[in-house]
């Protein structure tokens, strides 16, 4: 038997809860069973949990889009019993059994080995939410190396600052030498996003409200996770030849833009998919995450709930109450 956070849509409606499970019942089209330790709660499994939007596809669902722990078993070639591995994505939580249970079982294909720099908390801390922040930070790596764009040539801004992807990104950017602007709406979460590396945090208000298409060059940067008109008002200040890199719908899935940016400025606009990227996309950002995170500013972002706790901190990451990374220990 194990524990599951187990998503259920009886006639009567949409249920969450925790519930005993059997080995027998895991998914069969998975080769590697793993003994999970820890997981935790971005804006998709708050979404899942509390059925506010369609993201779960298939019922019974054991949501949860991470996890990190070790092999219990294995038929699949690249993994071991003990090996030490976590996942992001790959429609776990959404079409297949995710990881708030204290056991899953997976593709062998959607692994990655659990860099030695980090605890299965470490990597839980960071999560999806952190692995895509990362990707971000890569695609604006890469756009500055074509451009001979320098870290301290310029302000970066990060929306939804005080969430999951914005808090890491804030602490990557930082910790890369670059001045980072953060957006929130939460002015009183300012000493703790200048504690993470930002140089300034501004009112996300005017990002957020309608606005002109070619406004004051001011970014040579920005990470992009609540679209709409931020995303939007984020384009049409970035600088010529800048780049965004965008990665969530926070706001709204609309963008409300207009071309000018990209063909007067030559600013670049970057989707970032978390999901399905490539494995080998995968494993370069996390091993910049095991090189550049450090355990402090792990623990500055992150605080731990056990998994009955997920319940409730679904609605509250939605209300956009949670500061940082929720890391869900599913044994407590």
């Amino acid at each position: 038997m194990f524990k599951a956070l187990l998503i259920t849509k009886p006639a009567s409606g949409y249920r969450c809860a925790v519930t005993e499970l059997e080995e027998s019942e895991l998914p069969s089209t998975g080769d590697v069973t793993v003994a999970v330790e820890c997981s935790t709660i971005n804006y998709k499994d708050g979404l899942a949990i509390t059925g506010r939007s369609s993201v779960v596809r298939s019922f019974p669902m054991v949501p949860g889009i991470d996890f990190a722990g070790t092999v219990l078993e294995s038929q699949h070639p690249r993994w071991a019993t003990g090996d030490r591995v976590l996942l992001n994505g790959f429609g776990v939580g959404e079409t297949h059994w995710g990881g708030l249970a204290q056991m899953a079982r997976v593709k062998g294909d959607w692994l990655v080995a659990l860099p030695k720099a980090f605890s299965a908390r470490d990597a839980m801390a960071i999560g999806t939410a952190g692995y895509t922040a990362m990707l971000c930070v890569q695609a604006l790596q890469r756009h500055w190396a074509d451009e001979g764009v320098a870290p301290g040539s310029g302000e970066v801004l990060v929306t939804g600052a005080s969430g999951g992807v914005g808090s890491v990104a804030i602490a990557l950017l930082a910790q890369l030498g670059h001045s980072v602007v953060a957006s929130t709406g939460r002015p009183e979460e300012a000493a703790y996003l200048k504690g993470l590396g930002a140089t300034d945090v501004i009112d996300r208000g005017p990002l957020g409200e309608p606005g002109k298409p070619l406004q004051k060059e001011r970014w040579i940067g920005v990470v992009d996770s609540v679209g709409s008109h931020t995303l939007a008002n984020a384009c049409a200040s970035t600088r010529y030849g800048g780049a965004v890199a965008a990665c969530g719908l926070a706001q709204g899935m609309d963008l409300p833009a207009s071309v000018a940016p990209f063909i007067l400025r030559g600013v670049t606009l970057y989707g970032i998919d978390s999901v399905m990227a490539p494995m080998a996309r995968r494993e370069a950002a996390w091993r910049q995450l095991a090189a550049q995170l450090s355990h402090k500013k792990l623990a500055a972002f992150s605080r731990e709930i056990g998994l009955a706790d997920a319940i409730d901190a679904a609605s509250e990451i939605l209300a956009g109450k949670v500061r940082g990374r929720l890391v869900v220990d599913v044994n407590r």
